[in-house]
C-alpha cells in the first residue's frame, strides 16, 4: 500500500545556522559524521555551510570540504548560504543545488549583518541570478551541475528586529516584490530575531503571498520565546510546506542579541508526523544523531523536548505500522 500522506520538507540547517553561533569550531570530520547521521535518518535537504571570509567566521572555513562530502549522496539536496557575489561563485564551483541569499528587510540589521542596505542586497541578488543563468547546463571541468541551481531569497527580520524594532508591512512587501523581480526561485521568510507570533506569521504570509504567489514556499523559524512550533502550525494552515530546523535546537543570529535557538528538528518532525504529514525522517535515528553533537561539542547545551521525554509508545507503534506498508528509511 502506497503512503499517500502529504509531503513536508524539513531542511536541516544546523551545520550552518546552528554552528555559526557557537564559539568552538566543530572539526570537519564531525561535520561529515553529522551529515552521514542525518542522511541515515532520512534527511534529504541540508544547508551545510556558508561562504563568508574565514577570518570573520572560522566555523565555515571548511565549507568546500563539507559540501564535497554532502554531494557524495546523490539524492541529497545541498544548500549553502551566500551573502555576496564572490560567495555565490564559490558555492557554484562547489556544485551546490540551492543558494540562499540573506536579504534583511530591516535596514539596521542588513548593514550590521552584510554591510549593505536592503536595496543594495537586491542588486547583489540580481547579480547572483545572472551568474547562475550564465552557468553551463551540462557538467564540465568546473562544475558538477546537471540541474538548475535554485536561488532563494531569504528575507530576514520580517517578524521584527532587535536593532530597528517593528518592520513595516510595506517594507516586507516591497523587498519581497523586488526579490521576485530580481529572479528569485523561492521566497523564504525568516524569524531572525525570534519575535514571531502565530497571528503575525499568518499576516506576513498572506501579505507576501500577495506579491510572491507560489514562490513563497519556506519558513525559517526560531524558538526564542517558545512559539516555534505554534508558528509552524499556523504556517502549515497557510500553505507552507518547507521548514528549516536545527538538530538539538542549535543556532541563533550574531546580530540579534538573545535570539538563540532554531526550531528543534526532532520536535518539528515529531509534530509533523503526528499530524499525518510525511517528512521521510526516522525519529529514532534522528534523536540518535545528537550523539555526534555531544561528542564534538562537549558541554554545549542541546535542547529538545522529544530527546528528553522520548517518543510516545503509541506513536512509535503507529510509525512501525506505516513503515510496514512502505519503508521510508534508507537501508
Amino acid at each position: 500500500m502506497k503512503d499517500t500522506r502529504e509531503r513536508v520538507v524539513v531542511t536541516e540547517v544546523g551545520m550552518r545556522d546552528g554552528l555559526q553561533s557557537i564559539a568552538r569550531t566543530m572539526p570537519t570530520e564531525f561535520k561529515r559524521r553529522w551529515i552521514d547521521a542525518a542522511y541515515a535518518a532520512g534527511v534529504r535537504h541540508m544547508e551545510v555551510a556558508s561562504f563568508v571570509p574565514a577570518k570573520l567566521l572560522p566555523q565555515m572555513a571548511d565549507a568546500e570540504e563539507v559540501i564535497a562530502h554532502a554531494l557524495t549522496y546523490d539524492d541529497l539536496i545541498v544548500t549553502a548560504l551566500v551573502p555576496n557575489l564572490k560567495g555565490a561563485q564559490r558555492a557554484l564551483d562547489c556544485g551546490v543545488h540551492r543558494i540562499v541569499a540573506p536579504i534583511s528587510v530591516s535596514a539596521a540589521h542588513s548593514v550590521a549583518n552584510v554591510r549593505k542596505t536592503p536595496a543594495e542586497m537586491i542588486d547583489v541578488f540580481a547579480a547572483m541570478r545572472d551568474l547562475i543563468d550564465r552557468m553551463p547546463t551540462a557538467p564540465n571541468a568546473s562544475t558538477r551541475h546537471t540541474r538548475r541551481v535554485e536561488l532563494i531569497a531569504g528575507l530576514s527580520t520580517v517578524f521584527g528586529c532587535t536593532l530597528q524594532g517593528a518592520v513595516p508591512d510595506a517594507d516586507i512587501a516591497a523587498i519581497a516584490r523586488a526579490a521576485v523581480d530580481a529572479g528569485a526561485d523561492v521566497i523564504a521568510l525568516g524569524d531572525t530575531t525570534g519575535e514571531a507570533t502565530p497571528r503575525r506569521v499568518a499576516e506576513v504570509i498572506e501579505r507576501v503571498r500577495g506579491v510572491a504567489g507560489s514562490k513563497l514556499r519556506s519558513l525559517h523559524l526560531h524558538d526564542t520565546r517558545g512559539l516555534g512550533l505554534a508558528n509552524t502550525l499556523i504556517a502549515l494552515q497557510h500553505g507552507i510546506r518547507e521548514f528549516d530546523a536545527s538538530l538539538a535546537g542549535l543556532g541563533g543570529c550574531p546580530h540579534a542579541p538573545g535570539a538563540t535557538g532554531n526550531v528543534n528538528t526532532e520536535d518539528l518532525v515529531f509534530m509533523l508526523d503526528s499530524m499525518g504529514y510525511d517528512t521521510g525522517i526516522d525519529l529514532t535515528r534522528l534523536i540518535a544523531s545528537r550523539a555526534v553533537l555531544a561528542d564534538a561539542l562537549p558541554g554545549e547545551p542541546l535542547y529538545g523536548y522529544l530527546a528528553r521525554a522520548g517518543v510516545p509508545m503509541q506513536f512509535a507503534a503507529h510509525a512501525r505500522r506505516l513503515e510496514s506498508t512502505e519503508s521510508r528509511v534508507p537501508q
